[in-house]
Parts: structure tokens; sequence; C-alpha cells
């Protein structure tokens, strides 16, 4: 890297920005935290108290006023901003990372994905769970064929949370681009995608369970993939006994894993990755089985040994990328790929029918 650190501008300091994103970019060796913005004045608090050297203003134009001064901006303010933000911070001639999802339809995330292509510049989606352990231990299992031909894919991301909070996240205004479809389900297809390729047909049901709730907070979706895989997700913050995270049955054997990516939880409490820490590893007791013919719960299988997720990796391929033209970790068009889904997924939940793509 060179000693000259890369500036950053960090839209948004909410739950994103505060806690994925500026640690991250603050560990990151090559990046430097320039400036966040956000009009709130105890996140401005707490982001001068979090990162003392940084730059705090109000609004996204102060930001790309001084866009000379600055390498990359990355959005993390709500959904609804991503697109008109992530447009004029490319058109200011800065490259762009954007936590997911990039949009609310296919077609603006290829429309922003033109946009940088025609620029010349990196844009990037924040898919942070491509990094987690039980999906790096997943994928290597799949290169070294240790379950055979995949038949099915199962994946939870699963909470109980009877109450709810509030805010965009929970509301019912399209606009907001809210509810677990486009939260969590941007997760979960994003995986599948990533594991199994195309789509070719998506069922899903949603549902609004909690009492006060405007959008799903309950839902399942079913892809079949083009090579013969299915896909089934499940995003719920109404699920009282929790599922395995994942459920993978192959022809030769299985994988079954419980338990989250322990970096969310790490990165909430305050913890940081950096040089000389252990970071992204769980406790054996936490480690998934790969077997055929018994439960995993009675003993069934052997113990496979979690690799450590590694958060930091994107951002580190994000600083490579800007300085030796390195590969962009995730490009916005595969972005735009899951969007297709999800947008399949809604009008199949909303119609009551599959959905060929």
């Amino acid at each position: 890297m060179s000693a000259t650190p890369l500036r950053v501008g960090l839209v948004g300091y909410g739950l994103a920005g505060s806690v994925f994103h500026a640690p991250l970019i603050a560990t990151t060796d090559g990046f430097a935290l320039d400036t966040v913005v956000t009009s709130n004045p105890e996140r401005q608090k707490q982001a001068t108290a979090e990162h003392p050297d940084v730059r705090v203003v109000a609004t996204p134009d102060e930001l790309l006023a001084r866009a000379a001064d600055l390498d990359l901006v990355v959005i993390a303010s709500p959904n609804k901003t991503h697109v008109p933000l992530a447009t004029a911070a490319l058109k200011a001639g800065l490259p762009v990372v954007v936590d997911k999802p990039i949009a609310g339809a296919a077609a603006e995330a290829r429309e922003l994905a033109a946009l940088a292509e025609e620029s010349g510049l990196l844009l990037s989606v924040f898919q942070n769970r491509r990094w987690d352990n039980d999906f790096l231990t997943l994928r290597r299992l799949l290169a070294e064929g240790e379950l055979g031909d995949v038949w099915r894919f199962e994946s939870r991301f699963e909470r109980w949370r009877p109450q709810t909070k509030g805010g965009w996240r929970e509301s019912g205004d399209p606009a907001e681009i809210g509810g677990l479809l486009y939260d969590l389900g941007s997760h979960v297809v994003d995986q599948a995608l990533v594991l199994f390729g195309p789509v070719t047909q998506v069922y899903a049901e949603a549902a609004i369970r909690r009492p006060g709730a405007e959008t799903d907070d309950d839902t399942f979706i079913a892809l079949t993939h083009a090579n013969g895989v299915r896909s089934h997700l499940y995003a719920s913050a109404t699920t009282a006994q929790l599922g395995p995270r994942f459920r993978v049955l192959g022809s030769k054997a299985g994988y079954v894993k419980y338990g989250l990516d322990p970096q969310e939880a790490a990165l909430r409490e305050g913890r940081r990755p950096g040089a000389g820490t252990e970071w992204g590893t769980e406790p054996e007791s936490m480690w998934g089985r790969v077997g055929s013919g018994e439960s995993p719960l009675t003993g069934g299988g052997r113990v496979e040994p979690t690799l450590p997720g590694d958060y930091p990796a994107y951002y580190a391929a994000v600083a490579k990328a800007l300085r030796d033209g390195g590969p962009n970790p995730v490009p916005a068009l595969e972005a735009a790929a899951a969007l297709d889904v999800l947008e399949a997924a809604r009008r199949s939940a909303q119609d009551g029918v599959a959905v060929t793509l």
C-alpha cells in the first residue's frame, strides 16, 4: 500500500455506518476515515467520540463539495437514499461502495452500474455475509466435493423479535424499501446465487405476524437454480425456535450448521479487527457437522471446523481495486441479479404463484 491512505467519506452513522462500515474502514490498511455525514446530533457526537480525527458534516452536499479531497464514498444511509446518493457521488467523480440493497429495483441497479462503467469508477455493494464464517466453510466444502452433487440448500436468517421497533426498516411505505425481504432476504438470496448460480423460478410467501407491524416480518423464498439445485431460504423476525443457519443436502453427504457468524456481535460490542487480534472465530461447540444417515443433533457425521469469518477482506479488496486495479469484490451487476430474484419473490408472494425468470 502507498504511504498516503485513501480518504473515505461515509454517509450515514446509524447501525450500518457505525457498527459495520466505520470500524472496518478505520482498520483497513490503506484507508483513512475522513468524513462522516449525519444530521443527528447524538450520532455526530458518537462519530467524534469513536473516531476523534474524523470530520463530521450534516449533509451529503457538504461531503460532495469536497469531492476533490476524497477517494471513496461509502453510502450507509436508509435504503431509499442509495440510488440518488450513489448517482450524485459517481457524477462527482468518486468511486462508491453502497450498503445492500443497492436499490429497490434491478433496473435502477443496472443504471448505476452503467453510470459507473461510463465514468470509469468503482461501484461495489457491501454484501458482507459473503465473508461469514459458515459461508466460507461451506464454499470450501463444495470446492472440495465433500457433499457430492448438491440437491437442496436451506438457509435461515431467523430471529425472535416479537415486538416491533419502528423506524424505516419496518415501514409499510414502499418508498422506504423496508421489510425482511429486502433486508435479510438480500443476504440469503445473494449467498444462494454465489453458491449455485442463476435462478429460473421463484416462489415466495411473505407474512406480517406482529401486532402493529406494517411490512413483512416472516418470509420464505424457494428458488430453482438453472443447474437444478433447489434453495429454500427463510428470513424471519418471528421465529421462537431457531433452525439451523445452513442445512445443505448432497448426493454424498450433508452439512448442518447452527448459529450466526460472530463478527456482527463483536463489532456491536466495540471489538475491532486488526493485526495481532483473533477475529471471526467461534468456539468448537458451535462447529457444524458433515455426514449422512443420522441427525447431527444425535451425533451423526463428523465435526467440521468453521473457518474464521473475514469481513475485513471486503474493504481490503476494495482498497486493492482502487490502488492496483484488482477485482471488484461485489460488482453492482451481481447485486442487480439478486434484485431480479427479490422482485420476483415479491410478485410471487403478492399473487400466490411461482414466477419464471
